[in-house]
C-alpha cells in the first residue's frame, strides 16, 4: 500500500480513537484509567507513524513501511479496544443487556486476531503455511500449559453458564466474602475482613462452592442458625416461642420478618436441649454483628422467663453434700405434690401420711399441645393429676367427634380407669403444653388396702362426676346424686382392689 495513503488512513483512525476516547471519559468516568491507556498507546502509534513517514522523506523506504504498518495495526486494536467499552459497557446497559465481562474479551480478543490477519495477508504472507506452523507451536504450548488453560477455559465456563457473578456473595471452603471480579485465569474474592482472595478458576470448576442466596430471588434474602443449649427442665414450647418472639421484637436493621423466623429443639442429648433459631437476614455483609443482635435479644428473652443456658459441668463428689441437697430438693418436691393432691375432692378426706404416700407413687408425665393423653375404650389403669395447662374432653360416637368440656389445672382424668379397671369413657387431648403427675393402680392400693373405707367416699366423688359426664353426652339436665350409681361404682372398686376377699 501506498505510504501516504498509509498514513491518511491511519490519520483517519487516530482521529477516531481520540473521538472514542473523550466520550468515554466523559461518559464513563469509572473506566477512566483504562481509556486513558488506551489514549496513551494512541498518541505512541500516532509519533511512530510521523516517525514512519519521516523515514520515507530521508529515503528510508522498508523502515517507513514498517513503521507505517506497525502504527496502523496498532491504532486499528485501540479503535477495536474503545469500541468494545461502548458497545459493551455503555450500549448495552442501556438496552438492559448484561452480558458476561469474558464475551467482552473475547469479542475484542478475536477482532484483533482477525484484523492481525488481515494485515499479515495484505502484506503478502501465506497464511497457510503460517496456520499449519502455529498449529504446531499451539499444541506444544498447550502441553506445558495445561494448568493455565485450563484456567482460562475455566474462566470461560464460569462466566458463559453464570455460576459466578459479580457481586454474588459465595462460600468456598472456610472462605466466605463478594465476588469482585472474575478474570481469564482467577476469581476474585473479597472478604469481610477486605481481604482479597484469589482462587484459579480451574479449581472452581472441579470443586463445589456455595452461592448466598437464591438467583430467581430479586432480593437477598439469607437464612441464619443460632444455636442455643437450654437446660432440660426448661418446656420445650415455652423455649421455642421465647425465641422466635425475640428475632420479632429485636427490630435490627438487617433482620427480615418474611419469612417468619422459626425455632426447632434439634437435640437432647448431651445432657442438655440443643435449640436451632433460625432467620432471616437482607445483606450478607454484616453477618456477625446482626448475628450478635439476635443472639443478644434471645439470651434477655430467655433471662426474662428464668430460663437458663446449659453450661457443662465438672462434678465433684462431694457425698454428704450431694445428699443432703437430694434429699432437700425431693423433701420440697414431695410437698408440693402432696399439697396439689390436697386440693383434688377425690382425696379430700386423706390423712396427711395418706397423702404422702400417693405422692411417693407419682411420676412426671408431661403432654404436648395437640397429643392424645388417653383414648375412649382403651384400658389403663391409672390416672392424671393436671399440673399445669388444659385439656379436652371428648366424646366419639363412630367417626364423629363431639366436645364436651375443657378442664384446667388442678384437674383429674382418668379416675374411673385407675378405680375400677373400666374402659375409657371419653378421649382427652391437650388443648395446650401440659404438665400432669401419674398416679397408677399399684400406688393408691396400699392406702386402699389401709383404709378401706376410703373406697366409699370416693365413690360419692366418682358417681357424680360420671353423672356430670353422662349429663353432658345426654346434653340434658339431670340430678348429681345418683345413689345406684354410687353404689355401683363402690362395689367395681372394692373388687377391682380386692376389698371384698
Amino acid at each position: 500500500m501506498d505510504l501516504n495513503a498509509l498514513g491518511s488512513q491511519t490519520g483517519i483512525g487516530l482521529a477516531i480513537a481520540f473521538a472514542l476516547g473523550m466520550l468515554l471519559l466523559a461518559l464513563k468516568p469509572k473506566d477512566r484509567a483504562g481509556i486513558r491507556n488506551m489514549l496513551v498507546m494512541a498518541v505512541i502509534f500516532g509519533l511512530l507513524l510521523i516517525t514512519g513517514l519521516a523515514m520515507g522523506r530521508w529515503g528510508s523506504p522498508r523502515a517507513a513501511s514498517l513503521a507505517a504498518s506497525l502504527a496502523a495495526v496498532g491504532v486499528g486494536a485501540v479503535i477495536i479496544r474503545l469500541g468494545s467499552v461502548l458497545a459493551f459497557r455503555l450500549i448495552m446497559p442501556a438496552l438492559r443487556m448484561d452480558p458476561p465481562r469474558i464475551v467482552e474479551d473475547l469479542v475484542v480478543t478475536a477482532l484483533a486476531a482477525a484484523w492481525v490477519l488481515y494485515w499479515l495477508h495484505g502484506a503478502g504472507v501465506n497464511l497457510g503455511s503460517l496456520l499449519a506452523t502455529s498449529a504446531v507451536i499451539t499444541a506444544v504450548l498447550a502441553f506445558s500449559m495445561q494448568d493455565t488453560l485450563g484456567n482460562v477455559l475455566g474462566g470461560v465456563v464460569l462466566q458463559l453458564d453464570a455460576s459466578l457473578r459479580i457481586g454474588d456473595w459465595v462460600k468456598i471452603d472456610d472462605i466466605s466474602g463478594q465476588v469482585v471480579d472474575v478474570r481469564w485465569r482467577h476469581t476474585a474474592i473479597e472478604t469481610r475482613n477486605r481481604e482479597t482472595v484469589i482462587i484459579p478458576n480451574g479449581w472452581l470448576v472441579k470443586n463445589r462452592f456455595t452461592v448466598i442466596g437464591s438467583r430467581s430471588d430479586s432480593r437477598m434474602r439469607w437464612r441464619r442458625w443460632l444455636w442455643f443449649n437450654i437446660e432440660l427442665d426448661a418446656s420445650p414450647s415455652q423455649v421455642l416461642q421465647l425465641l422466635e418472639d425475640s428475632v420479632r421484637d429485636c427490630e435490627a436493621p438487617n433482620v427480615l420478618l418474611e419469612p417468619p423466623p422459626s425455632a426447632v429443639l434439634m437435640d437432647t442429648s448431651g445432657g442438655y436441649a440443643r435449640y436451632a433459631l433460625r432467620y432471616w437476614m437482607g445483606d450478607p455483609r454484616p453477618d456477625d454483628p446482626t448475628d450478635s443482635d439476635v443472639r443478644r435479644n434471645a439470651l434477655a428473652a430467655l433471662a426474662r422467663q428464668n430460663v437458663h443456658l446449659a453450661v457443662v459441668q465438672e462434678e465433684r463428689l462431694v457425698i454428704k453434700e450431694n445428699e443432703r441437697r437430694r434429699a432437700a430438693l425431693q423433701a420440697d418436691e414431695m410437698a408440693r405434690r402432696q399439697a396439689l393432691l390436697a386440693e383434688v375432692d377425690l382425696f379430700s378426706n386423706f390423712a396427711a401420711d395418706e397423702l404422702q404416700s400417693l405422692a411417693e407413687n407419682l411420676v412426671l408425665a408431661p403432654f404436648v399441645k395437640g397429643s392424645t393423653i388417653t383414648r375412649q375404650g382403651r384400658v389403663a389403669h391409672w390416672l392424671y393429676l393436671l399440673v399445669s395447662g388444659e385439656v379436652d374432653v371428648w366424646i366419639e360416637q363412630g367417626s364423629k367427634r363431639t366436645h364436651i368440656a375443657t378442664l384446667q389445672a388442678g384437674s383429674v382424668i382418668g379416675e374411673m380407669g385407675m378405680m375400677t379397671g373400666e374402659p375409657r369413657r371419653a378421649t382427652i387431648t391437650a388443648r395446650t403444653d401440659v404438665e400432669a403427675l401419674r398416679l397408677g393402680k399399684n400406688g393408691f392400693q396400699k392406702v386402699l388396702l389401709a383404709r378401706p373405707e376410703i373406697a366409699h367416699e370416693i365413690s360419692k366423688v366418682i358417681a357424680s362426676r360420671q353423672s356430670e359426664l353422662d349429663v353432658a353426652r345426654r346434653s340434658a339436665t339431670a340430678s348429681a346424686a345418683d345413689d345406684p350409681q354410687q353404689d355401683a361404682i363402690g362395689a367395681r372398686i372394692r373388687a377391682f382392689f380386692g376389698l371384698d376377699q
